[in-house]
């Protein structure tokens, strides 16, 4: 309306205009007049004209800055949008990062619970609680229970043995970086137990575990590289990965006295293996409570130390070795006080460490002369404890322990010299000591006496016996207790589950394992590997096991080599073995085997002499081969005077061989069988 207004006022005035200009001028032409009022008139209507176009312009402009007020506003309310949006996501963000985090807490307080009930439990049915606890951990993610569940499906724990859904686990856990995982994975691959038979990728999976921190990938690359299996034989890597699991070993033994695990072996006794002697039956134990009930010493005291170290199949039980040690004591047994004093010193449920308790126990023993006592004080004085640290009279105790031949004394007598701990250095001592203990057995004995070796300490430097002697450390791991729950698992008819925990630790060089697990694919009772595959992979662990020193395991190659069990048939390569089994192990099974070879000419030149001169070898050998030599004697004599009594003026007629053909191959058997019944036809009628 306003414009509108304006352009009025603006005509009001021009028109005054105009009547006063005629007013004063009307004596002027027409003609001018009409020239003027006509430019005064086309000036208004431009000066109008462009008044209109401002307006338009203004109308344009107040258009685009109200629709670019209007995107500002769109666009503020698209960023509020977006913000909250963030705003949302960062609050499902937090929400799964704390339920997530509930979870991991759960599936760590699930772990642990389990952990804890098999380290107090006893019964199977409480290890089997553990893992349901273990089972629910894995599946709020937790990976150490996802190794258990994994470890458990592998070895067959409580009978849950499953192989596809271990690898499964297996496989998804290496993806998390898990060092078991990658140990596990090349385990069965090296033995193509639900995987390819594969040394290549099972050497990777090795690498990538130790890398992990798999001591036993470390140990078994060690073993691997000391004999050359799918790598170059080389000591010295051999020694660097023996080295580090050694070094894992003795810092445990240091904190508490490792225990030997028995190692049955299967090959022994296979039809009676509840007769074995590593292994107390139940009947024998519960006979021997009978009698330290009633008093007998000697067997509290072996009950206590049984117990004391959970050996012989036996669960350790601080209690019942507290209760047979103090009946023991009271009947004045001088190992029982030394053993008190020792279970006061390091402490344990039934006995809290105690110092001065200690030191009264291994005192009252040492008076009585025992070596074990003195040993105990001459530790309390070395390290202070309970008294102050006084490395004369520590000397003084554990001399007289080690002369009463007490290994654990002569170790630390050699470690005193080897630290100069309160005497010279001297290498020379320290090793006389450490190589008198370790004739015993002592860890830490065979533990320095491998570093020494290694550096060249006060012995001539040896990289192959510093191996061998870290592999014997090595193999006092926690895990060789897979040695009882295999032996328990193969006595009980669980056979797959045996055959992979032996496998396992045959892999890692237990010569007993190597031998146990061939054993077992012999028998041909496992179902985890193909039929076809059994008797080439027992050879396989045969060999390894007789290139350790087994002369069994080396009888056995002969024999799969001379019947061509998962090999070709080699008489030659049979006799070779044999040889070797009868020359370096005086092996009367060997001798026999290659007699009869020579009496034969199989894979060597007939020689009848020879023959003899081992069956006789044999029978000297030992007392179980009389019988059968006796036999095979007999036959030989027989045969022989046989044919040379029937051929001895047929010579160019007859030919020895034709007895093969006349009779067969087995001949020979025949002639046996006829023998024996001959001479159990004479016996009968002597005693008619």
């Amino acid at each position: 309306m306003k414009p509108l207004s304006l352009l009025i006022e603006i005509l009001i005035i021009l028109g005054v205009t105009i009547k006063t200009i005629e007013a004063e001028k009307h004596n002027k032409k027409q003609k001018e007049r009409n020239v003027t009022t006509q430019v005064s008139v086309s000036e208004i209507k431009q000066y109008l004209s462009n008044i209109l176009e401002q307006k338009k312009s203004i109308n344009v402009i107040n258009k685009k800055e109200n629709l670019l007020e209007k995107k500002k506003n769109q666009h503020k309310l698209r960023i509020k949008g977006i913000q909250n949006k963030h705003l949302w996501k960062r609050s499902k963000n937090h929400l799964k990062k704390q339920t997530k985090k509930i979870f991991t807490d759960e599936g760590d307080r699930l772990f642990k619970m389990g952990i804890k009930i098999l380290q107090q439990s006893k019964s199977r049915k409480q290890k089997a609680e553990a893992y349901k606890l273990f089972a629910k951990a894995s599946d709020m993610g937790n990976l150490k229970a996802m190794e258990k569940m994994a470890d458990a499906l592998l070895f067959g724990n409580f009978g849950m043995q499953n192989i596809t859904a271990a690898i499964q686990l297996y496989e998804s856990l290496a993806k998390e970086g898990s060092y078991k995982a990658q140990n596990a994975l090349g385990f069965l691959s090296s033995c193509g137990i639900g995987m390819e038979y594969n040394q290549a990728k099972a050497l990777i999976y090795y690498t990538f575990g130790s890398a992990g921190g798999s001591m036993i990938s470390q140990m078994i690359l060690g073993y691997r590289y000391l004999s050359g299996i799918s790598v170059l034989q080389n000591c010295e890597v051999a020694l660097s990965h023996y080295k580090k699991v050694a070094d894992y070993i003795a810092d445990k033994l240091e904190k508490s006295a490792g225990v030997p695990v028995e190692k049955v072996r299967l090959t022994e006794r296979p039809e009676n293996l509840s007769s074995n002697s590593e292994i107390l039956d139940w009947d024998i134990y519960q006979y021997y409570k009978f009698l330290a009930e009633r008093g007998d010493v000697q067997i509290q005291v072996s009950l206590g130390q049984l117990h004391l170290t959970g050996r012989k199949g036996l669960d350790q039980d601080y209690y019942k070795a507290l209760y047979y040690f103090l009946k023991a004591a009271k009947a004045g047994s001088a190992n029982a006080m030394a053993f008190i004093g020792k279970m006061y010193l390091e402490g344990n449920v039934a006995a809290p460490q105690n110092n001065a308790t200690a030191f009264k126990y291994f005192s009252m023993a040492a008076n009585k002369g025992n070596a074990i006592g003195l040993h105990g004080l001459g530790l309390l004085y070395f390290y202070g404890k309970g008294v102050p640290v006084n490395y004369a009279e520590a000397l003084k105790y554990f001399q007289k322990a080690a002369e009463k031949g007490w290994p654990n004394a002569q170790f630390q007598l050699g470690f005193m010299y080897y630290s100069g701990s309160g005497v010279w250095k001297d290498y020379k001592l320290a090793f006389k000591y450490f190589y008198l203990a370790s004739q015993s057995g002592q860890p830490l004995a065979i533990y320095y006496l491998a570093k020494m070796y290694a550096t060249g300490t006060g012995v001539l430097r040896s990289c192959r016996t510093a191996v061998e002697l870290y592999k014997g450390v090595c193999e006092l791991g926690h895990w060789a207790e897979k040695f009882l729950t295999a032996y328990f698992a193969y006595k009980n008819g669980d056979i797959d589950s045996s055959l992979v925990q032996y496998a396992l630790l045959a892999e890692m060089g237990y010569e007993v394992a190597q031998s146990n697990s061939a054993f077992i694919l012999e028998s041909k009772k496992a179902k985890i590997l193909e039929k076809e595959k059994m008797y080439p992979m027992a050879l396989l662990l045969w060999n390894r096991a007789a290139t350790q020193g087994n002369a069994f395991a080396r009888v056995k190659i002969g024999d799969y080599h001379y019947y061509g069990y998962g090999t070709k048939k080699d008489y030659q390569a049979a006799a070779t073995h044999y040889s070797i089994a009868a020359k370096k192990y005086h092996s009367a099974q060997a001798m026999f085997n290659l007699a009869y070879m020579y009496e034969h000419g199989l894979g060597i030149a007939k020689d009848v002499r020879l023959a003899r001169r081992l069956y006789d070898m044999a029978a000297q050998t030992s007392p179980d081969a009389h019988i059968p030599v006796f036999f095979a004697l007999t036959k030989l004599e027989t045969v022989h005077l046989f044919r040379d009594i029937l051929f001895f003026n047929f010579t160019m007629r007859w030919k020895w061989m034709k007895l093969d053909n006349t009779l067969g191959p087995y001949w020979d058997l025949f002639v046996i069988g006829l023998i024996v019944a001959v001479l159990i036809f004479l016996l009968r009628n002597r005693y008619l």
